[in-house]
Parts: C-alpha cells; sequence; structure tokens
C-alpha cells in the first residue's frame, strides 16, 4: 500500500506513525522523552534526543513497512507548540535546553509587560494573552540567559521547524521553516497580516533574522535527506500542524461549531469558526487552525488550554504511587459512584483557561477518613471533565454555537470521562476509533497536499467506536459548582 507518515514530536514522547490513505492506523513507533524540572516551574526537555528520537521512530517504522511492501507517499510533522529552542543554523548546534511551553519561568516579565499596558496591543495582533505558556518570552529569556552570543547563525524555533530542518539536511541546506499554526503561538505573528510582525520582535526583543521562515501548512517544505529513515531519503515532508491543530483535522472537524478536546499532558480543546478569524472572548485564545494553500483557505480556531490533564494521572503513578500504571486509573475511578467529597484542582504549573493565572497551585480539598485512593482517582478524573466544561462555557459565552464535541488523546480512552464531559456540557461526546488524532491529521494532511487523498474523502473518513450523550445534569451541576469554588483557593489572588 501506499502510506502517509507522520512524525509527532510531542510533550511526553516522541511517535512515527503510518496511516492509509483513509487514515487508518497501519503501525506505530514510539518512544518516551525525558522530563526535566530544574526547579519549581521550571519544565525543560533535551532537544538532542527529541531529533535522536524522531531518527529512531521514523527509522524502526521505515524498516517494519518496507519488509511488509508498503511505499510512503509523503510525511506530516506535529509537535508540542509553543516550545522554544536555540540553533546554530551554521553547524547545528543545540545551544541550550529546550524550554516547554509548561515553564513558567517568564511569569514576571508577562506581568511586567501587563502592568505596561502592552496586552491591547499584544491581544489585537495575536488573539492571545501575555502568558509564559507562549513562546516570544522564551525567546527573550533564552537570549538574555543562555550562551548564544557564539553561534554563527542563530536561529530561535519552535519543534515543527526543528524537526523539519533536521529531517530536510539540518545544516546541510535543511529547511528551516514553520506554517502559520504553530507560529500564531509565539506572541510574534500578526494574524491579519498573516506573517511575523516586526512591532512584536521589537516588544520582545527577538530578532527576527532568528526566526523561521512561514509556509501553507499543506505545502511541501523539502524532502527527507540521508540519514533519517530507512529508505525515505527523498520523500517529501509535505505538512506541518502544531499537535491541537493536528488534531482537529484528524478528528474531521471541518466545519464551523464543531469541537475537538485533546486529553493529553494538557486538554486542549478547539472550535472551529472557520475562515473568519474568532471573535475576541474572554479567558480564551484565537490561533491558525491550518492554511490549506493551493487547497483551501485559512481556517480558524476558538482554543482553551489546561495546562495540566493526563499529567495529573501521571502524578497519581509517580509522585504519589496511587497506581502501577496510567491504565488503571480509569477502572479504578469508576469503582466508585462519586468522589466522596474530594475535590482536586490541577494547577500544578498555574491555571490555564479561562483564568489564566500563572501563580494558582494545585489543590487536593475534602479529605475525610472514608476517602480511600479510588475517591481521590475519580477527583482526579472529574477535574479533567470539569476543567473542559469551564473552556466550553466559556466559549458558547463568546457567543460560539457548539455542535459536536470530538475527544482524543490517552485519557479520551476512558469511558468515565467521556461521560462526564457529555453530562457537564450538553454536548454529544464521540470517541474515534483511534485516538491517535494528532498523527492521523499530520500524516493526511500531507496525503492531501501531495494529491494520495482529497479533504472530501478525509471528511467522509470519519470512524467512531463510541459516542456519549448528556444524562441529566443535575447532580454533575452541583458538584461543578463546588469545584470552581475549590478553583478559587487554588488562586494566588481574588477569585
Amino acid at each position: 500500500m501506499h502510506l502517509l507518515v507522520a512524525v509527532d514530536a510531542g510533550t511526553t514522547g516522541v511517535r512515527a506513525l503510518a496511516v492509509d490513505l483513509a487514515g487508518r492506523v497501519v503501525d506505530v513507533s514510539y518512544r518516551e522523552l525525558t522530563q526535566s524540572y530544574p526547579s519549581p516551574g521550571l519544565v525543560e526537555h533535551d532537544a538532542r534526543e527529541i531529533l535522536r528520537l524522531v531518527d529512531e521512530t521514523l527509522s524502526e517504522l521505515a524498516r517494519r513497512l518496507a519488509g511488509a511492501g508498503h511505499s510512503v507517499a509523503a510525511i506530516g510533522i506535529t509537535n508540542q507548540r509553543e516550545t522554544v529552542i536555540a540553533i546554530d543554523r551554521e553547524d547545528g548546534r543545540i545551544l541550550a535546553p529546550a524550554i516547554v511551553w509548561q515553564d513558567r519561568r517568564t511569569a514576571p516579565v508577562c506581568e511586567s509587560m501587563l502592568a505596561d499596558g502592552h496586552l491591547a496591543t499584544v491581544r489585537e495582533a495575536t488573539g492571545l494573552t501575555l502568558d509564559p505558556y507562549f513562546s516570544a518570552t522564551k525567546m527573550r529569556w533564552l537570549l538574555d540567559n543562555a550562551a548564544l552570543e557564539g553561534a554563527g547563525r542563530l536561529g530561535l524555533c519552535t519543534v515543527d521547524t526543528l524537526v523539519c530542518w533536521h529531517l530536510t539536511g539540518g545544516a546541510d541546506g535543511g529547511s528551516f521553516a514553520t506554517d502559520p499554526s504553530n507560529a500564531s503561538r509565539t506572541l510574534l505573528y500578526d494574524l491579519d497580516r498573516a506573517t511575523w510582525s516586526e512591532t512584536l520582535c521589537a516588544l520582545f526583543g527577538v530578532p527576527m533574522r532568528a526566526l523561521a521562515s512561514i509556509r501553507p501548512s499543506c505545502s511541501v517544505f523539502g524532502t527527507v535527506a540521508a540519514g533519517h529513515g530507512d529508505g525515505l531519503e527523498g520523500v517529501a515532508v509535505a505538512g506541518i500542524l502544531g499537535d491541537q491543530q493536528a488534531a482537529l483535522f484528524g478528528q474531521r472537524c471541518v466545519r464551523p461549531g464543531m469541537v475537538k478536546a485533546t486529553f493529553g499532558t494538557g486538554a486542549f480543546l478547539l472550535a472551529n469558526t472557520g475562515p473568519a478569524r474568532a471573535p475576541h472572548v474572554d479567558g480564551l485564545i484565537t490561533s491558525v487552525a491550518w492554511d490549506l494553500g493551493d487547497f483551501g483557505p485559512t481556517s480558524y480556531v476558538l482554543e482553551g488550554s489546561a495546562f495540566i490533564a493526563g499529567a495529573a494521572i501521571q502524578w497519581l503513578r509517580d509522585e504519589l504511587a496511587l497506581i502501577d500504571s496510567s491504565s488503571e486509573v480509569g477502572e479504578l475511578a469508576a469503582s466508585v459512584a462519586d468522589a466522596n467529597g474530594a475535590l482536586f484542582v490541577p494547577a500544578f504549573t498555574g491555571l490555564g483557561s479561562p483564568w489564566w493565572d500563572p501563580h494558582a497551585r494545585g489543590v487536593l480539598l475534602g479529605l475525610s477518613r472514608g476517602v480511600t485512593r479510588a475517591h481521590v482517582a475519580r477527583a482526579v478524573v472529574d477535574a479533567l471533565a470539569f476543567q473542559g466544561r469551564a473552556i466550553l462555557d466559556a466559549m458558547r459565552g463568546g457567543g460560539i454555537e457548539l455542535t459536536e464535541l470530538r475527544v482524543d488523546g490517552g485519557a479520551a480512552a476512558m469511558d468515565l470521562l467521556c461521560q462526564e464531559l457529555a453530562d457537564s456540557s450538553r454536548l454529544t461526546v464521540r470517541r474515534p476509533r483511534s485516538v491517535e488524532a494528532t498523527a492521523i491529521g499530520a500524516a493526511t494532511l500531507a496525503g492531501v497536499c501531495v494529491g494520495a487523498t482529497t479533504l472530501e474523502d478525509l471528511d467522509a473518513s470519519f470512524e467512531e467506536e463510541a459516542a456519549f450523550r448528556p444524562r441529566d445534569p443535575a447532580v454533575i451541576d452541583v458538584t461543578y459548582e463546588t469545584w470552581v469554588d475549590a478553583v478559587a483557593r487554588s488562586r494566588s489572588g481574588p477569585a
């Protein structure tokens, strides 16, 4: 078969995934990525490890595909979005640890810029807010604090650019490029002009010459160079999407009002608002969904982000040792009727949408002698659903008519989470046959670019594994309101 491949360089791991032309998963190779927490609020990755895992997973997958007689028509790239890397484009050196999107070290910079009155300018141009989540202040921190002066040709980029540059030759002519779905997450991209903003680059002190070129998401960025993936030399790298936009595309949420929720390390809910830039909604942000180039218009999204979702399940496993593996949490949480009064707010690295409080910290409340590990697990699952509801309520408050919610990511495999989300949101929640929506989206976008498939064929190919319809919300509404009170306790100042 002719197959499509995605390189998915995520927050907790790297996968290379192959799909057929309808987007059905054929094979996958995966490696876990090391997480580094140098001090509270700081999160780093080793970019050299990211590239090593890209090569390992791609080569392993390519060997198996070749052994089965398959060929690869195109490769797409998807990635953790706001994470920033500094490289020397002349010799290929990684110049500093990657600053991960979860990192909060630049909170004081953002607060200073807010106090100086820059929010309105930033918000109008970018659709974002001043928060350490985004890339620009991370780039500024590297310029001020890392040893970058010796770089022959400095590059400041997100993970998509690093992987694309690496696969297409690196310092030996690699394509140092990004797409609007990633560029629109940096605080440096002007949504209306669809390019880097000289004004914003000057405001944040980021040299425009260090940034990647911007190309349509659906375009050929280059071809795979020798040494990257056995037998893949010359295959087109034909699409780039940030991970959440890739999941939206992979879920076939191509019409306005359709929403996808990805429960990975964090929880990310995106509503497709079509070719018109989404309106300003307090607590939410606007980004580019994708630029289809020659294959269609640019689409936009309204997005809400919760920084901690699956990472809270990892916390139950690794720090509290309440479970042996992440897959146990759903069954354990479902073994009790409710959380027995326990409430959990997973603000380990602050609160995202719709609160945007970088100083909030996680809380576990309502404990009594009768609270068991099952009740704590239930409180964690409740929190994931309630974070989703808070974002959906904000979208509706902004006048967005929501029609359907599709879920993906590791935690979406839990029936309990999907049903709680349906009950709380009053939306039918649909889970696809494969929860690998992010990689499927990147791979199939690349397929559109090289003519291996069409947007119409992909729209018709969505396969549902389960649907969860809303039930009587009375009980869950009461619990949700109590949880909102717990959120207020997690915050640094007045709620």
